[in-house]
């Protein structure tokens, strides 16, 4: 049974002065979700967070919370909480005074704001820290603070902007792992905005890819990685390599193009005409010199479990990125190879001059 939809952004448009940042945007939340919108900056995923909060008021469109339109609701009056980027945190006030604020905003009993406080810290593992001072703590734990501080309000929807952005990678990678396991225990709706495809990867139940002020693909993090739907999308998670390829024939295992190269690429038989031909950096392999796909290595940087390279490819005419185990054996800088990349994960896109 599918789950009941919490949110639904609907034909969502909106100008700044004459420049449209927002184009027809529609997306469905589901109850318990996490989703998260991934785009490079000036896509329009945070301008479509900051409609959903009641920040800005969208040119066009509606934005329904569990069945009521809430376009003009101010933001103090809608049932949705925001952890930013930055540390939010007063200064003046000590940890548990900080959570509690907004309940005491809201007039909430004095008991009940000591239980949510009490509440909030044991989900974010921060027992014991209520008469901590907010300077005495590390980004990692301020963050941690304001996710408490939010969730101690229990929004129907809790709107995350790049929040671990700011935090080193040690620490954003322990701060992902508890905001996975926070969603898991609370059950409840998450939107979350990045511009890293790796978080979002780690991170999603479904993932919507923003460019140019539209959602261009929309699904779980396996299928978007797996079976993108367009160029950007495919470039933009997971780095994969794009090559425009003219199709002149093909059969169920092999492409040949019209200049005479011939592709492996499983289940392609039937296709014709100008493509996008998308291969994964962790699918391509170097073999010995002398094939049809022969290029020079231009770049080699060892990543611990495995190593990365460029290599320009004439025959591609492009630059081919590989990311691949050394147990597969290494590639010097200025050495020749020949390309290779396993058929099944090759994906041809269409593509549209």
């Amino acid at each position: 049974m599918t789950d009941p939809i919490r949110l639904a952004v609907q034909g969502l448009t909106h100008r700044f002065g004459d420049t449209e940042v927002l184009t027809d945007v529609n997306l469905e939340v589901r109850d318990g979700e996490f989703l998260t919108f991934l785009g490079p900056s000036g896509c329009g995923k945070t301008t479509t967070l900051r409609a959903i909060a009641g920040f800005l008021t969208p040119t066009e469109g509606r934005i329904v919370l569990d069945g009521q339109d809430i376009t003009g609701l101010p933001a103090h009056r809608r049932p949705v909480n925001m952890v930013f980027q930055q540390s939010t945190l007063f200064p003046h006030l000590d940890v548990g005074r900080n959570i509690a604020f907004g309940l005491r905003v809201a007039k909430v009993s004095k008991a009940e704001v000591n239980e949510r406080v009490a509440e909030a810290l044991s989900l974010v593992r921060l027992e014991g820290f209520e008469r901590r001072r907010t300077t005495e703590l590390s980004g990692g734990q301020r963050q941690r603070v304001n996710l408490a501080r939010a969730l101690a309000k229990r929004p129907k929807v809790l709107l995350l902007d790049e929040p671990l952005s700011a935090l080193d990678l040690k620490i954003r990678l322990e701060m992902e792992a508890e905001l996975r396991r926070v969603h898991r225990e609370l059950g409840a709706t998450f939107i979350y905005v990045t511009h890293d495809q790796r978080e979002a990867l780690a991170l999603s139940d479904r993932i919507a890819v923003f460019n140019g002020g539209r959602v261009v693909q929309l699904g779980s993090a396996e299928a978007i990685y797996r079976e993108p739907q367009s160029d950007f999308a495919a470039s933009f998670v997971g780095d994969a390599n794009v090559f425009a390829v003219d199709v002149a024939r093909s059969d169920a295992d092999e492409v040949s193009t019209t200049d005479g190269l011939r592709l492996p690429i499983a289940g392609s038989e039937g296709v014709s005409g100008p493509h996008w031909l998308v291969v994964r950096p962790t699918d391509v392999r170097f073999g010995p010199p002398g094939g049809a796909l022969e290029a020079i290595v231009t770049d080699a940087a060892f990543r611990g479990s495995a190593l990365t390279y460029r290599a320009e490819c004439t025959a591609l005419d492009s630059t081919v990125k590989a990311e691949i185990p050394d147990e597969f054996g290494t590639a010097a800088v200025g050495s020749r190879v020949t390309v290779t990349w396993n058929p099944d994960r090759a994906r041809l896109l269409p593509r549209r001059d």
